[in-house]
């Protein structure tokens, strides 16, 4: 959420700024306006209230001296009226003013290039050799149905689309790979949590999922339950209106949770095998940070998501995505693409991104700094990675011509000492 006076102190450079996230501007002109009502209430509403102070002040001395107060009573009947209708008046301009403010997403950095979608975002790093096959690599698809490993038929059976049944070898896979992740992230700093996979409207407004974009949730009906999108949501929330010291940060948390998305608007992309699920496994990266370490902890996130890939020996890419192709809370995010060859091209499998203090003012996360003033406290959150769509580049990448799988070095101890994935 951005601060209210910030917009109405340099209207016209707030509306340029977001106009680079193709948002109808609008909006920022109905915020003022509101601005403008909200504090002509609160003068009329104080106005009134001294004129009761002073009235009733008099009215006292009139009844003590024997005289006809019935007019000076009357008229603080009717102020104190009028206070009641104007304070409810402006409670409903105040609720309309932060409703807007809530759906207002965050601003781009200074080195973010300008553009509507990902045509426009701008490779800074290209990692890996692709491998050259001497046969024609299937997806993953084909390779996981060859295995018997990957049946989506069931999980159409017992759930619906886009749900999937990992079995045997592939299951172990899938769970290696969270232990391998979680593994890696604690070893250089990060503190392992294990959140709810159920949270409230508020832990969800908090992060910027709420108001906006509730239709890509999953709501548990009579509730304000809903089963969240994200480890993100969870492990950003847990200083959750707190004021604590500085010296409590850096915050580095590291989570693995289920993930569960509606996938509302996205219908026809992606129904094809395990890149786009209603539900999947992902280790989840969040940073909370003083202002100044803020850009040098995107840094490190970038590093840390990185180097599971390197270490799996995974050809990437890392993007810097353009204004109009970042998230709502972001001011600023690298996406890391994984080489797919059964694909024949680059898929994301890591967002990173620097949420700036959009988050910290939703969720009220402060600290004191040296001087002692609070401050709203910067976010940042990665994928570490997406579990399901590694597994995917694992199978294409290091698939056999005779359909088996081999297992990259590293998890071969998570495995059991297994090397090749077989059926049978």
């Amino acid at each position: 959420m951005h601060d209210l006076k910030t917009i109405v102190e340099d209207v016209v450079n707030f509306k340029a700024r977001l106009s680079t996230k193709f948002v109808d501007t609008k909006i920022i002109d109905d915020i003022v306006k509101l601005n403008e009502d909200r504090k002509s209430l609160i003068q009329l509403v104080e106005n009134s209230r001294a004129s009761v102070k002073k009235l009733s002040n008099e009215i006292g001395p009139l009844k003590k001296a024997g005289k006809d107060a019935n007019d000076l009573m009357n008229q603080v009947a009717e102020l104190k009226k009028q206070i009641e209708e104007k304070t409810l008046e402006l409670e409903q301009v105040e609720k309309k003013q932060t409703d807007l403010l809530a759906i207002i997403p965050n601003l781009p950095f200074k080195d973010v290039p300008i553009g509507k979608d990902e045509s426009c975002n701008k490779n800074i790093k290209q990692w890996g050799n692709k491998r050259n096959f001497s046969f024609t690599p299937k997806d993953h698809v084909d390779l996981g149905e060859a295995l018997c490993m990957l049946d989506f038929k069931t999980g159409a059976k017992v759930t619906g689309s886009r749900f999937v049944f990992y079995r045997g070898a592939l299951a172990r896979l899938e769970r290696s790979l969270i232990s391998f992740m979680l593994d890696q992230h604690t070893q250089n700093g990060y503190e392992e949590i294990i959140p709810p996979f159920i949270v409230n409207a508020e832990t969800m407004y908090g992060t910027g999922q709420l108001p906006k974009f509730e239709e890509d949730l999953f709501k548990l009906k009579n509730t304000d339950w809903y089963l969240i999108p994200t480890a993100e949501v969870p492990l950003t929330n847990i200083k959750r209106d707190e004021l604590f010291p500085k010296s409590e940060l850096p915050l580095k948390f590291c989570g693995y949770s289920p993930c569960f998305r509606s996938e509302a608007g996205s219908y026809g992309k992606d129904t094809r095998g395990l890149i786009r699920l209603h539900q999947f496994n992902k280790v989840e990266l969040v940073n909370i940070v003083a202002k100044e370490d803020s850009e040098k902890a995107l840094e490190d996130m970038i590093n840390r998501a990185s180097s599971i890939l390197e270490a799996l020996n995974l050809p990437y890419q890392a993007m810097l995505l353009c204004s109009g192709d970042m998230g709502f809370g972001a001011t600023k995010t690298i996406d890391l693409e994984v080489w797919l060859p059964g694909q024949g091209k680059f898929r994301e499998i890591s967002s990173i991104s620097n949420c700036w203090d959009f988050q910290g003012r939703r969720a009220k996360i402060r600290y004191r700094d040296i001087d002692g003033k609070p401050q709203f406290a910067h976010t940042l959150n990665g994928s570490g990675l997406a579990v399901g769509r590694t597994l995917v580049a694992i199978l294409e990448n290091y698939q056999n011509e005779d359909g088996t799988i081999t297992v990259p070095d590293v998890l071969i101890p998570y495995m059991g000492g297994i090397k090749i994935i077989s059926k049978g």
